[in-house]
């Protein structure tokens, strides 16, 4: 009994706060070099997910969702030189909610923060034996 109930609380921690998005790339990843000494990478990119469903009708109709994405470090500077507009990628992270002020107002954000991606659509960036190499990407 122990070691299932042990087995389902590690699994559970697992796989809290974790997002698993397929879709395509809005914008084209820039990276940017933060902290004090312009040494980390960082980039900020969107993602699009859509969904068809039918209404009660029987009528087709698509929804597209925008996402915030962000990645830091290695990773950032691995999807800035593979990834690119319009490119089909899996996305996997976890949800991150900041705030901050603006002209006295608070404001709210949601992010997912990248911490490994899969892309599904091959990059004009990159040629063919660098993407096979280096399409699959761990951050920590």
């Amino acid at each position: 009994m122990g070691n299932k109930n042990n087995l389902k609380s590690f699994i559970m921690n697992t796989l809290r706060n974790k997002v698993s998005l397929i879709g395509r790339i809005g914008k084209t990843p820039e990276l940017q070099k933060v902290g004090t000494s312009k040494d980390y990478a960082l980039t900020k990119f969107p993602l699009a997910t859509n969904e068809s469903y039918k209404d009660k009708n029987g009528q087709w109709h698509d929804n597209t969702q925008w996402h915030n994405l962000v990645a830091w470090g290695k990773t950032a500077e691995r999807i800035a030189s593979l990834i690119t507009k319009g490119q089909e990628v899996m996305i996997e992270g976890r949800i991150v909610n900041n705030s901050y002020e603006k002209n006295g107002e608070k404001r709210f954000t949601t992010d997912i923060e990248v911490a490994d991606f899969l892309m599904i659509s091959s990059s004009t960036k990159s040629n063919s034996a660098e993407l096979e190499e280096k399409t699959t990407v761990k951050s920590k």
